[in-house]
């Protein structure tokens, strides 16, 4: 008993070592330089004009890829928060959706 114990742990620690390919993602100082642009840098930002926080999302943007679970608005949500949402649709849809202000590479 203990033997199969012992390689079912082996057989887990190397399960563990196997790379994990994420998403892609942008960095902080990208997505600071996107809100800067977007918002004036202000992640609580809510002009009245249907898109809000520092990335301006629309609430329909903010509910597909799952801002909720954060809060009802991306406004309302903090900016780590914000930048999590961000990384889904840069990951889903590239720089398209901020195409004024995205990243100069």
């Amino acid at each position: 008993m203990l033997r199969i114990a012992g390689i079912a742990a082996v057989g887990v620690s190397l399960l563990a070592a196997v790379p994990v390919h994420a998403a892609p993602s942008a960095t902080d100082a990208q997505w600071a330089r996107v809100a800067h642009c977007e918002s004036g840098g202000n992640w609580h930002l809510d002009t009245g004009n249907g898109y809000y926080g520092g990335l301006q999302f629309s609430a329909s943007t903010w509910a597909h890829y799952s801002g909720r679970q954060y809060a009802a608005r991306p406004d309302l949500a903090s900016r780590v928060q914000q930048i999590d949402v961000g990384n889904r649709v840069y990951a889903a849809e590239g720089w398209s959706p901020w195409p004024t202000c995205r990243p100069h590479s």
